[in-house]
């Protein structure tokens, strides 16, 4: 009996390791890509490279949702952000024509980049005193309630969404395309007919 159980447990840690070498592998191989994948959104020239870049990096944290099996998230993850988000902003891209070089050194707004580079240091500062001092998980009850009961937690966060919370998640949805609608409007080029008179 003795003997049985020991085999038993010596498989069994032979399966955990083996498991933790895969999942092991699987973490470095998506951490890879997503870092690839990063680098790349900030070092490509050309936008829609960058936003190619991202998908990558949206693939990457989907295989790490998956990983942590959290599947849900993991098929957000691609269906959103992958999916919706990126093709969006490859239509503005598209839209606006901003994947031809303009020249750097005209400024339209005087000391834009100042402000700019300003903000960013504040930005960077309020991250670094936040982190440093917050005590972030507090223990408190959730404000919409415990997620307890009957159904999947696909099922409870549907009916969260699209009860309590369906006005911000539609004021939400709206402020996405007065964005992409502004941003359009911003960014149109005038035709050079107008531009004569």
């Amino acid at each position: 009996m003795v003997a049985a159980m020991a085999g038993v447990m010596a498989g069994a840690m032979e399966v955990v390791a083996a498991a933790s070498k895969m999942d092991a592998g699987v973490f470095v191989a998506a951490s890879a890509i997503v870092i690839a994948g990063a680098l790349g959104v900030i070092l490509a020239r050309n936008p829609v490279h960058s936003a190619l870049m991202l998908v990558m990096t949206l693939f990457g944290i989907a295989v790490l949702f998956v990983a942590q099996e959290a599947h849900f998230l993991a098929a957000v993850q691609v269906i959103v952000y992958a999916g919706a988000i990126v093709v969006l902003f490859l239509f503005v891209i598209m839209l606006l024509g901003v994947d031809r070089t303009e020249a750097l050194e005209a400024e339209p707004l005087k000391g834009q980049r100042t402000t700019a580079i300003a903000l960013g240091i504040i930005a960077l500062a309020e991250i670094v005193i936040l982190g440093g001092t917050a005590n972030w998980a507090t223990g408190n009850l959730a404000v919409a309630g415990q997620a307890g009961g009957p159904g999947s937690n696909v099922e409870k966060l549907a009916r969260s969404i699209f009860t309590r919370y369906l006005l911000p998640f539609e004021i939400t949805s709206a402020l996405l395309v007065i964005a992409v609608v502004g941003a359009v409007v911003l960014a149109r080029r005038v035709p050079r007919e107008e531009a004569d008179q």
